[in-house]
């Protein structure tokens, strides 16, 4: 840290310069980097579905709709013009509509009533539409000029095309929500007009070069986009405040402004380490995910935290350097009350706390399992939208294809009859029921047969009547699957939209498990080596947990669903970005115990720390306001809503489940810490503070 903090002082000026150029550069960058809006993108190359798209894409011309398009009040006729009209329009690859699957020369009435009502029912016309992929906004646009009347348009594509109107604005809105209420929240926390100006200069310089340096990684996801820029200036302020305070410290001790900062750095930089360690594990935890949207988060917040930590160590001590007159010159009275008596309160409450917390652990720790999850970008179709509007006429509308090894017609034939069977298929469009398995495909034009077959594989396609994801959905999906195996046993693909939601479920539990593993094993490793004890991390990491299962345990005492994503996402993040108000509890309370007895020492701590941990967890509450408020994706809404609540829960538990945990452990501290020195009282028996009973 010498080395670092004379570096400092001497190229404090280059620092400053390079810091805001940077700013600059990637400020531009960012408007630049590649936003990935598609979900199944994210999917494990081996996934099922993902390995029957890129058969799709590479021996198919025709894709999986993704679009409905309704249009009311229309004849037969006019239906078919308007389908060549949308067929017509850019960026549209195919549209299919009830001539596609039969005979529109027979008379509907003769025809099965199902079949025909999947498209055409009460003179209004539902078209299946394939938009081509990182177009939908301009193909919907296209279609609605190319109809020239009123019409509903809803699907995977419109989802996207949504999503890719909003979610840079939304997360733009969240940022300058956010910046003044941490503006509030720094003048509140510090003693000068200044100092939140040189605070916010390192954080923006920070979020800016982590969006920018995207670039150079390919893009990020939009949910990245919309959670990581908040997620990490949240996390920063901890930073930011534990190098502030320790310099402001040494200044008020007469400390010289240059030999003030390289001793905040060396003394802080421990504090801000630990932390920022404790975070970056917990982000690279998501990295290990096989579903990756959690590796493109985990390493945004990642290269951020990091990104963070640089600027914190050498941008803002550099700020505070040459405003260091300006600081003392714009002080200002504390606005914050002193906390040093609140210790008393909360010692008192932390025995009875703790009981409670115990009873209610465990029907937590088996409510955050049986929450009804959903696992995409869609949580429920809003009444009155384009989505509801077609569901009340057709139902719902779902497209799925199943490819099966090409060479057997009359076995494709026994399937696509299975097919039918199966709940929630309302229509199966394959060769043999279009054409006809009695016909040599040699015999048919190219064009047609194209439809069906490429070189290795026939192609079936499927309308269902169930939503994209959930209970019905993939129950569909497993049974489709389990039909196609009688027939073709580990030969059989299928994708679309419940398929790739399907595989998107399996997945992301799967790596459930692993992600919560790697993230405890890391980050007790991590305080471990902080503490000096392999005891101490024990009760820190379960009071975090505990925050953890009542945050994720609301939703179904709530009765509400909840986003797995978002559930395995703030798992993670929220042990990983709160661990840090147990970790600054712990540090105070070992340097307090070797001058005070246990409960003294604690009731110290809890006044030194509180008003710390306060404005860090209100700073992580409000980041996570904004994330929801502000944005119209349900996964980030979810991220949002469980940091905001999991940062007021892991801050209620710190300071008044862990004093009881560690006064209880407090005798073992000693015999499991290397270099403990905790102050022995002269008298045991006589001392009444030593004795628990009078924290009760």
């Amino acid at each position: 840290m010498n080395l670092l903090s004379n570096f400092v002082v001497k190229r404090k000026k280059q620092i400053i310069i390079f810091f805001i150029l940077a700013m600059f550069i990637c400020a531009g960058l960012f408007f630049i980097v590649p936003i990935n809006y598609n979900m199944t993108d994210y999917l494990p190359d081996e996934a099922n579905s993902t390995v029957a798209l890129n058969i799709m894409e590479s021996e198919f011309e025709q894709a999986i709709p993704n679009l409905n398009v309704m249009v009311e009040n229309l004849t037969i006729i006019e239906a078919l013009n308007l389908k060549d009209k949308i067929s017509n329009a850019d960026y549209v690859k195919e549209v299919l509509w009830l001539d596609d699957t039969m005979d529109l020369k027979i008379p509907l009435e003769m025809q099965s009533t199902k079949d025909v009502e999947a498209y055409y029912k009460d003179s209004t016309a539902l078209f299946m539409v394939t938009v081509e992929d990182g177009n939908e906004q301009a193909a919907i646009a296209a279609i609605e000029t190319a109809i020239g009347k009123d019409c509903f348009i809803s699907g995977p594509a419109a989802e996207q095309a949504d999503a890719q109107k909003t979610s840079s604005q939304e997360a733009i809105n969240s940022i300058i929500v956010l910046v003044p209420l941490i503006i509030l929240i720094l003048i509140l926390a510090t003693t000068s007009w200044i100092e939140p100006i040189c605070f916010l200069l390192t954080m923006g310089a920070a979020v800016l070069i982590n969006l920018g340096t995207g670039y150079f990684l390919g893009g990020i996801s939009f949910v990245t986009l919309a959670a990581a820029p908040v997620l990490q200036l949240a996390v920063s302020l901890d930073y930011v405040i534990f190098l502030s305070h320790s310099f402001n410290g040494f200044k008020e001790a007469g400390i010289d402004p240059v030999e003030a900062i390289k001793l905040s750095i060396s003394k802080s930089g421990k504090a801000i380490s630990s932390s920022m360690l404790t975070t970056l594990f917990g982000f690279l935890a998501l990295m290990f995910m096989q579903f990756k949207i959690g590796s493109d988060m985990g390493l945004s917040l990642v290269k951020g935290v990091t990104i963070s930590f640089i600027c914190v160590m050498t941008f803002l001590p550099a700020l505070l350097l040459v405003c260091s007159k300006w600081i003392d010159k714009t002080k200002h009275r504390p606005f914050i009350p002193n906390f040093k008596g609140i210790g008393n309160k909360l010692v008192k409450l932390s025995i009875p706390f703790m009981i409670l917390i115990i009873i209610i652990t465990i029907p937590s720790f088996l409510a955050q399992k049986e929450n009804n999850f959903f696992y995409g970008a869609t949580e429920n179709i809003v009444e009155g939208s384009p989505a509801y509007k077609i569901e009340q006429v057709f139902g719902k509308t779902n497209s799925m294809v199943l490819l099966v090894p090409r060479g057997n017609s009359y076995k494709e034939t026994l399937l696509a009859e299975d097919l039918k069977r199966i709940d929630n298929v309302t229509g199966v469009i394959s060769y043999s029921s279009m054409v006809s398995n009695r016909i040599p495909s040699a015999f048919l034009d190219d064009t047609v047969v194209s439809q069906f077959y490429s070189d290795n594989y026939s192609r079936i396609i499927l309308s269902l009547n169930c939503d994209y994801e959930g209970t019905d959905s993939f129950n569909t999906v497993e049974a489709i699957r389990n039909t196609a195996e009688k027939y073709y046993p580990d030969k059989h693909l299928t994708c679309g939209q419940s398929a790739n939601m399907y595989d998107m479920k399996v997945y992301i539990e799967n790596d459930n498990g692993v992600v919560n593993l790697i993230t405890l094993i890391s980050i007790y490793l991590v305080l471990a080596l902080m503490t000096r004890s392999w005891l101490i991390p024990i009760p820190l990491i379960f009071t975090i947990k505990c925050s953890i299962w009542l945050n994720m345990a609301l939703p179904y005492f709530l009765g509400q669903n909840l986003s797995y994503i978002g559930y395995l996402i703030v798992s993670t993040v929220q042990m990983g970005a709160t661990v840090d108000y147990a970790i600054i509890l712990t540090d105070h309370y070992m340097e307090n115990r070797q001058t005070m007895s246990k409960v003294p020492a604690m009731k110290a701590t809890l006044g030194e720390v509180f008003g710390t941990v306060l404005i860090s967890s209100v700073t992580l509450s409000l980041s996570g306001v904004c994330m929801s408020g502000l944005s119209t994706n349900p996964i980030v809404k979810a991220l949002g809503v469980l940091m905001g609540r999991g940062a007021i829960l892991a801050l209620t538990l710190v300071v008044l489940l862990l004093p009881a945990l560690i006064l209880l452990i407090d005798k073992f501290i000693p015999y499991t810490t290397l270099k403990a020195n905790f102050y022995k009282e002269k008298n045991n028996k006589s001392d009444t503070n030593c004795n628990l009973e009078e924290v009760i």
